[in-house]
């Protein structure tokens, strides 16, 4: 089947001496793995376009029985050089693609989730001084977005506030061995990821110990909720940036 689409590529591998199996985002069908054949050849229609961020207008040819397919055209939809040149950008870019490609199902299509990643990359690709603290926000976001959304039950902000792995909710008391206990800061980022989309959450001065510590928390929120959940493997570039 033809299909015309637009993609998010997710990440590349070099498939023999021209190619490039890459993995995507596709509005119509969801993750899945296309084929370009002969993209490392200069000449080729294709050269320049295939990295990982670039959002695509695309055809491919689909066949559900099979686990590659095949592009056969593509033109840029966005593309930002800043992910090549700003190295806190790109980690931060990274880290979501790849929490993006282990959240959905292959072939399966979430028009809320390519939503969410498409704008994301066009609003952290013009921002002039990202924020590494933008990541536990798209965790928060998208973990509302695949349905086990954090949810608010504290009776008091101002008192002690604990993330709860299994119940997810946050609350004044732990309910289980598995319960985080958040700092002032870290609860206010929190509760504001839930309530709004406004940039001033990054200004909150999260410490990099705070940072690093929500964001491993609500890595463990993944894991408890999706089964097979990896450590990502763009984690050893991002703590760089904090």
């Amino acid at each position: 089947m033809t299909t015309t689409s637009q993609i998010i590529i997710l990440r590349c591998i070099d498939y023999q001496e021209s190619s490039k199996i890459i993995t995507v985002l596709s509005k119509e069908h969801g993750k899945i793995a296309l084929i370009a054949r002969g993209v490392k050849k200069p000449k080729n229609k294709l050269a320049g376009l295939i990295e990982v961020g670039n959002v695509l207008d695309v055809v491919y040819y689909y066949k559900a029985s099979r686990e590659v397919h095949t592009l056969s055209e593509a033109s840029i939809s966005y593309q930002s050089l800043s992910f090549r040149q700003d190295f806190e950008k790109a980690s931060v870019l990274y880290a979501t693609l790849e929490l993006v490609s282990q959240i959905i199902h292959d072939n399966h299509e979430n028009t809320e989730i390519f939503t969410f990643t498409k704008r994301f990359i066009e609003w952290l690709g013009e921002q002039e001084e990202p924020k590494v603290a933008v990541f536990p926000y798209v965790q928060i976001r998208l973990a509302q977005l695949i349905g086990f959304a954090l949810v608010n039950v504290c009776e008091n902000w101002d008192e002690t506030v604990f993330l709860n792995i299994s119940s997810g909710t946050l609350s004044n008391e732990p309910d289980s061995e598995l319960s985080y206990k958040l700092t002032s800061r870290q609860s206010t980022f929190v509760l504001k990821a839930l309530q709004s989309r406004r940039n001033d959450i990054f200004q909150l001065g999260l410490a990099n110990r705070e940072l690093k510590q929500l964001i491993y928390h609500l890595d463990v929120y993944f894991k408890y909720h999706i089964e097979g959940y990896k450590e990502r493997r763009s984690d050893s570039i991002f703590e760089q940036m904090i």
